[in-house]
């Protein structure tokens, strides 16, 4: 019973049971499917088509119970109907950002509310991952000398979002130079990232050894310093630890402990949804999908936010495997999107 084999009386049961279990945390039996009215056939009816479910990898059934539960292909199965058919219900969240819109310039509160709003409407844990400066698009850069050691990057973006990446180096140009490395860069490299500028520097220093050497060698560095600094550490903001916590009968405790100890180093989450980060709208990942250490009890709905030409971050829920996904997942859309809309207002500068 491969997928697309699926009859309609099957998916019918499977989203039942599904819905059952994700709303009570129990095995769902023949009879609970019947009495919800949503199937027209006999409980021996539902009974020989959770059967074939289970034999097909959709339905597990627990030793002590009669009733079946979702497997994550089940699951895989129900997520990837409501994202096909956009049948996740009516968007409820279209509010949230009355008491949301930014009221400060200030890019990392910005997020952490984005983070706090995913958390308190899902009942989960938010997270959002900033921007790396070294992947915005500049409209405008300037290097700043603060003292001997310390350098501020300041980029502008093409939509006026105001990114400031603070860094310590070993190179200690004086201003003038500093000033000469941004006029550089906008002039030659103007709607491109600074990881572009340190590739294309990387290779214009051959060509230009005898006259130049020096000059385009302290830029890079200059770019490269940049460019470490700011990925050395990901910035994410994380709410709503303690309702995970909360949910003691859907977690081992002692792995969702560990979880939190990945995520509060921070890079691992982010290394683990760099892949899934792209141009499409919602991505739901379910248990070893995840492929990540301790979460196979979890699941994740992500999304991205930034321009409708670049990606700036991922933001989302993470929650149990039985998370209201008809609710979370237009929850997670409509934060992506509002989140997008607030910094890309033109004319706003929002500094990081």
């Amino acid at each position: 019973m491969a997928k697309s084999a699926l009859r309609d009386k099957d998916k019918k049961v499977l989203v039942l049971i599904v819905e059952g279990y994700v709303r009570g945390g129990r095995p769902v039996s023949s009879g609970a499917v019947a009495q919800t009215g949503k199937f027209s056939g006999s409980p021996a009816t539902i009974r020989n088509i959770m059967a074939k479910l289970e034999e097909h990898g959709y339905l597990s059934q627990p030793h002590t119970s009669a009733g079946r539960v979702p497997t994550d292909k089940g699951l895989r199965y129900y997520v990837d109907s409501l994202l096909a058919e956009k049948n996740y219900g009516p968007d409820d969240f279209s509010h949230i950002w009355d008491g949301f819109m930014p009221r400060t310039s200030d890019l990392d509160s910005l997020l952490m509310q984005a983070s706090r709003c995913l958390a308190d409407y899902s009942d989960n844990m938010g997270f959002v991952i900033s921007p790396h400066v070294s992947r915005v698009q500049l409209e405008h850069v300037r290097f700043i000398r603060i003292s001997s050691q310390r350098i501020m990057a300041i980029l502008v973006t093409p939509f006026q979002m105001v990114l400031t990446e603070t860094l310590e180096t070993k190179l200690s140009p004086p201003q003038s130079d500093l000033d000469g490395a941004s006029q550089y860069v906008n002039q030659n490299f103007r709607g491109r990232t600074l990881v572009f500028v340190r590739d294309a520097l990387l290779q214009e220093l051959p060509k230009y050894r005898l006259r130049y050497e020096d000059v385009i060698a302290k830029l890079t560095d200059l770019v490269k310093a940049v460019i470490n600094g700011e990925e050395a550490e990901n910035r994410i903001f994380i709410q709503g630890s303690a309702k995970l916590l909360g949910k003691t009968e859907m977690f081992d405790m002692g792995k969702l402990r560990s979880l939190f100890q990945s995520f509060e180093e921070k890079a691992g989450l982010a290394k683990l949804l760099a892949d899934f980060i792209s141009l499409d709208r919602v991505k739901v990942l379910i248990g070893a999908e995840v492929n990540f250490p301790n979460v196979q009890d979890c699941s994740l709905v992500l999304s991205h936010y930034g321009t409708n030409r670049q990606v700036l971050g991922s933001l989302g829920v993470i929650g149990p495997k039985r998370i209201p996904y008809a609710r979370i997942i237009p929850l997670v859309d409509r934060v992506a999107k509002q989140l997008s809309e607030a910094i890309t207002i033109s004319g706003r500068e929002v500094s990081l």
